[in-house]
């Protein structure tokens, strides 16, 4: 399988960090925003909406990391990632959905802005963070792991922004159950880290 990836986005590391925490090969293709590859007619054809990740997988093209990390979890005879319970899929979709909304918004957004000069709105972005940061923290002081009694793809949907939130000046280390977790996250076998990632624990 392809991964069209750029190693510096949380949406490309985390489908790379899960394929490292499951054993599943990638042939990785880089693709260069410095030179807008993400525009081109190849590109294009891949993903219409010109984003990273894609992945490709014989004729099958995947694009959105949600969307990956549940087509790989649902590749495996491990079902621990994707558990075939729908209450279970019910949680992880839920906490997908937050790594594609609050944690956008909020971290990933004030990262883009401190690390990469992307023109948004910082007001917003902290507003965002303050937001979920305490939810997120309150989830996990009774409990190890997001969606169940084990890591599922829930965990390396929303850890990716939250390992370098402070490249945006987003501080998470005053919430301890969730720096906890993050702990637990990379001490999973097989974790790979996101490069300008906290060293864990912190």
């Amino acid at each position: 399988m392809k991964l069209y990836d750029l190693d510096v986005f949380g949406n490309c590391y985390k489908v790379r960090l899960f394929a490292a925490l499951t054993g599943i090969p990638l042939d990785l293709v880089p693709v260069d925003f410095s030179k807008d590859e993400q525009h081109s007619s190849l590109f294009t054809d891949l993903n219409p909406f010109q984003e990273v990740p894609v992945l490709v997988d014989g004729e099958t093209v995947v694009r959105d990391s949600q969307a990956i990390l549940v087509y790989l979890a649902c590749s495996l005879s491990d079902q621990r990632w994707w558990p075939d319970d729908r209450r279970v899929q019910a949680n992880i979709v839920g906490w997908l959905s937050v790594a594609a909304c609050e944690i956008r918004n909020g971290p990933n957004a004030a990262r883009l802005i401190r690390k990469f000069g992307v023109d948004l709105d910082m007001e917003a972005a902290l507003h965002w963070s303050t937001k979920i940061l305490p939810i997120l923290n309150k989830h996990l002081e009774s409990r190890e792991w997001l969606a169940s009694s084990h890591p599922t793809i829930a965990d390396c949907a929303v850890f990716p922004y939250l390992s370098v939130a402070h490249e945006g000046s987003v501080d998470v280390r005053p919430f301890p159950a969730l720096m906890a977790w993050m702990t637990r996250v990379s001490r999973l076998p097989n974790f790979i880290p996101m490069p300008g990632m906290l060293t864990l624990p912190y």
